[in-house]
């Protein structure tokens, strides 16, 4: 049996975790008055679940938004306990003001 390929896109306005050509998951984005990208919400298929795919979606997500020299807000929880514990090299964070 051939193992599954794991893939994450940028699309408009979202990261997409694809399972060989099936969408499994996504991360939405938005910019905010200052250019930021927000991170609202995160969500996995259930039918995915189990299997990591959030971690490995955020992880790409950001390791991408790092590159493009992007800033991110996290507001998703699951983007905020991401990088709470993981360094990403060269994103930059603009924490969100409790």
């Amino acid at each position: 049996m051939a193992e599954e390929q794991i893939t994450v896109t940028r699309a408009a306005r979202r990261y997409e975790v694809h399972v060989d050509d099936r969408l499994a998951g996504f991360t939405l984005f938005h910019p905010d008055e200052r250019g930021r990208l927000v991170f609202p919400h995160t969500v996995i298929d259930p039918a995915f679940g189990g299997r990591g795919l959030g971690r490995v979606l955020v992880a790409r997500a950001m390791a991408d938004v790092a590159s493009r020299g992007e800033t991110v807000v996290p507001l998703c929880p699951f983007v905020v306990k991401y990088l709470r514990g993981t360094d990403v090299p060269g994103l930059k964070v603009d924490w969100p003001e409790a």
